[in-house]
């Protein structure tokens, strides 16, 4: 009697799992929930770091956007005390002004001719621009070069823009020249400008002295260049172009 007691008694105990075996789930269950947390982890930090990755990128990006103005004394600031004053360095501050992330190069020469701009353009294209100002033509004219020689010329410097940096926006900038020069010519040379423009399809400031050239009390002495005064005319005729443009 007492065996089967005994017997019926063990049939009814609750299986339990030996004590290591239990021991070792518990071990096994806790190394899973680490390894998940830990994968989690580094995903979330996989996930910020290409997030800051491309956030820096973007700011790199914003900050590499140029202005680039290739032309001659009106760009280079001729007789100004401090060529910051010129339409280039007040064209600098505006876009500071605004918060707009864009940096200003001058590229003038005084004296430069088309023929000279087109020498140079190779190498200065390098920097690849954003906005590319082409303001030349203004000596040709006052030298009485020849129109086809002038418009040869300019489209030489636009093809190299277009074929080295594709992705620069192009606007030319009109010139016109005082009456002296003969009406024919004035009126072909400020033409030359408008039909460049147009047969490019490039952004256009139709003149880039409006209310600035002739005007004696925004000239310096020699009636042809700007002054202080002058050149925030300039920058404001060239802003109402490129606005649109980076905004």
């Amino acid at each position: 009697m007492f065996k089967a007691q005994n017997k019926q008694l063990h049939l009814n105990s609750p299986t339990r799992m030996p004590a290591k075996l239990l021991k070792f789930c518990y071990i096994i269950t806790a190394f899973l929930l680490i390894s998940c947390g830990e994968s989690a982890v580094k995903k979330n930090t996989e996930s910020t770091q290409n997030v800051e990755q491309s956030e820096d990128n973007e700011q790199k990006k914003i900050a590499d956007k140029t202005i680039l103005c290739f032309g001659d004394s009106i760009t280079a600031g001729y007789g100004l005390d401090d060529t910051n004053t010129a339409y280039t360095g007040v064209l600098q501050q505006r876009l500071d002004s605004l918060n707009l992330k864009y940096t200003v190069i001058n590229s003038g020469v005084s004296g430069e001719t088309t023929a000279g701009g087109r020498s140079r353009i190779d190498w200065v294209i390098k920097q690849k621009p954003t906005i590319f100002l082409l303001e030349l033509g203004a000596n040709d004219g006052l030298r009485g070069v020849a129109l086809t020689e002038t418009k040869s010329n300019l489209q030489a410097i636009i093809d190299v823009v277009k074929e080295k940096s594709p992705e620069t926006t192009i606007v030319l900038a009109g010139m016109q020249l005082p009456p002296n020069m003969g009406a024919d010519y004035t009126t072909e040379f400020r033409q030359l400008f408008i039909d460049i423009a147009k047969d490019n399809s490039l952004e256009f400031i139709p003149f880039i002295l409006k209310d600035v050239g002739g005007i004696a009390a925004l000239n310096q002495t020699d009636g042809i260049h700007p002054n202080v005064d002058g050149h925030k005319i300039v920058a404001h005729n060239v802003w109402e172009v490129i606005k649109p443009l980076i905004q």
